[in-house]
């Protein structure tokens, strides 16, 4: 009788098999699962590619320009208006900025589980939208002009780009199929694109928005980010007969715990001859609703999680809907990918450090030097548009002439693999650290040569071009670390998780941020009990910003070491060798006969 319910079974795949491929060459569907905000199956022709995503692209332009004109000049609008000192702005900025890099797994979580990333992308640009109104109201209006009604209206903001952010880029990469060579291709390119919108945004941002802030006004300064946002919604919507869908798929949460929980049940079972046992197959019920999901070949990392697909008498008299003593060799296969990703994610810490120091302590030193151009005084904020110029003139170039130069080269159709990509970025990161101890030791020397040590609030007689390398090296390094580590964790996660990836890659930058904040108070209090000469001051001609940035190129020149030691180590999934649904779903069926 159980060869028959297996027969049954096998069947029923090969059936799915043959319905998913033939639906798609012969009708145009696309063979992926997608479908439009009506549930229906889509065409390839109709939908999705570069037509769905630029729209995606134009929306994250300009929810990049509102998010900028918070955040690029957050510590300066602390520091003078609210009276902050300059740690505890630094500081402040820092939490914030981890936060809302941190939140993005609560949308991640609502958007993969529950509501799908169209509905989370359309929520949370609401909350988004009612943070940014609120900011400005506490900028304009003395009677919300508090410390703590600003602190809620940003943190609202957070709550919004926790929602948004993950969402709007997978949604973006649900544009192209995975199994079509052609739309595989302009995948990649997406992610190059995809960043170069971020940086017009940015760019934006950080120029216009930061001459209105400083010589105009603070209310009309968080008052445009309120309008952008509310037209970046509106293109949002514009765009919705182009979009494709993929259809949640339950709490990934809940099935993660799952594999856990069945794995501690039977922590005592032997797996060392477990291909010749019984293991767990799909429901037809988990079928009928994952058929074009692709399968996952066994693997032999993290081998104790086997256990929780072997089956016992326990689980043969188990009428409970889900046995939590049971899982599928999937479901455990999915989790394993999830933890191979850790180490990576840790070794890519430091990067997130080194990154939250341009919207710091960069403005702030750029704040002590010549910024006038004639009778033009250039904000210090400003300059973190040579960041992102440097990005858009930068990826064109590596996605049309770099990339198929090292194609040809490596045979890799991505011109070098995710991880070179991101450890290219990660030495670069340690040379523009360097640059920028070296800078300003420059700075204080002629600040002590003119005198103005004591003088805070004096101009230093040094061009702030001389911070130029730094920015450059920082746009440099970002060409190749944050688009690598985007793509990287959206590939490598599970097709049901692909959320949760982009979440993982932006809490990078928040866990980084909240080190950064760590790294901060343990030196600043070190430094002041050692000998009474404190790194971080208010005068930073007498702080020793220098001594910092020697400390994070240390820092990233030991972490990098530690990355290329764990990248050697790193197996990709199947899904990057191109091994497509129908070649694994038929592996996978011979093992479970077997």
């Amino acid at each position: 009788m159980e060869e028959n319910h297996s027969s049954s079974f096998n069947g029923i795949l090969l059936e799915m098999d043959e319905l998913i491929s033939t639906d798609a060459l012969l009708g145009g569907f696309v063979g992926d699962g997608s479908v439009n905000i009506h549930g229906r199956s889509v065409k390839r022709a109709h939908t999705g590619r570069w037509k769905a995503s630029l729209f995606i692209i134009g929306v994250e332009i300009a929810e990049r320009l509102a998010y900028a004109g918070i955040l690029s000049n957050l510590v300066t609008y602390l520091t003078d208006v609210m009276h902050e000192s300059t740690a505890a702005a630094a500081k402040n900025v820092n939490v914030w900025s981890g936060v809302a890099s941190m939140l993005p797994f609560v949308g991640a979580f609502v958007a993969d589980s529950y509501l799908g990333r169209y509905w989370t992308i359309t929520l949370s640009s609401i909350i988004y939208l009612m943070g940014l109104i609120l900011v400005t109201l506490s900028a304009s209006l003395r009677s919300l002009n508090g410390i703590g009604v600003f602190f809620f209206s940003i943190y609202l903001v957070a709550l919004g780009q926790g929602g948004h952010k993950p969402c709007l880029e997978a949604f973006g990469a649900d544009q192209f199929e995975e199994d079509d060579p052609v739309e595989k291709k302009h995948k990649s390119s997406f992610f190059n694109y995809w960043y170069c919108g971020i940086c017009i945004g940015t760019l934006i941002g950080v120029t216009v928005l930061s001459y209105i802030q400083d010589d105009v006004g603070w209310g009309l300064g968080f008052g445009i980010p309120a309008v952008t946002m509310s037209i970046a919604l509106f293109i949002f919507l514009c765009g919705t007969r182009f979009y494709r869908h993929k259809l949640p798929s339950g709490s990934a949460l809940t099935r993660i715990i799952h594999v856990f929980v069945a794995t501690f049940h039977k922590w005592n079972v032997s797996t060392s001859h477990q291909e010749k046992r019984k293991v767990a197959a799909a429901t037809e019920r988990e079928v009928l609703k994952f058929g074009s999901r692709r399968q996952y070949l066994l693997t032999d990392q993290f081998r104790f999680l086997d256990k929780a697909t072997v089956e016992d008498e326990l689980d043969r008299e188990c009428k409970a809907t889900r046995n939590w003593r049971l899982c599928t060799v999937q479901e455990v296969q999915e989790v394993k990918a999830v933890l191979g990703l850790s180490p990576i994610w840790m070794s890519c810490l430091i990067f997130g450090v080194v990154f939250a120091q341009s919207s710091t302590f960069f403005t702030k030193q750029g704040a002590t030097m010549d910024r006038k151009i004639g009778h033009f005084e250039i904000p210090a904020a400003s300059f973190q548009c040579f960041i992102s110029l440097s990005i858009i003139l930068l990826l064109p170039i590596y996605d049309r002439i770099f990339v198929p130069i090292a194609r040809n080269l490596t045979g890799n159709e991505r011109g070098i693999t995710f991880l070179q990509r991101i450890g290219t970025g990660m030495l670069i990161s340690i040379l523009s650290m360097i640059v920028a101890a070296l800078t300003e030791i420059k700075r204080i020397k002629v600040a002590k040569d003119n005198g103005l040590v004591d003088k805070p609030n004096a101009t230093i007689p040094l061009s702030i071009f001389q911070l130029l390398p730094q920015y450059m090296l920082f746009g440099i390094a970002d060409v190749f670390t944050m688009v690598g580590m985007q793509e990287y964790f959206y590939d490598q996660m599970p097709d049901t998780m692909k959320t949760l990836g982009i979440a993982v890659y932006l809490s990078v930058l928040g866990v980084g941020s909240f080190l950064s904040s760590i790294i901060i108070l343990v030196t600043e209090k070190l430094s002041c009990r050692s000998n009474g000469s404190c790194w971080f001051v208010d005068n930073l001609n007498k702080a020793h910003l220098d001594y910092f940035y020697w400390l994070l190129a240390s820092l990233s020149a030991i972490n990098f070491c530690i990355y290329i030691f764990l990248a050697n180590c790193y197996k990709y999934k199947n899904a990057q060798n191109n091994i497509s649904y129908q070649e694994e779903s038929c592996r996978a069926r011979t093992i479970l006969a077997s």
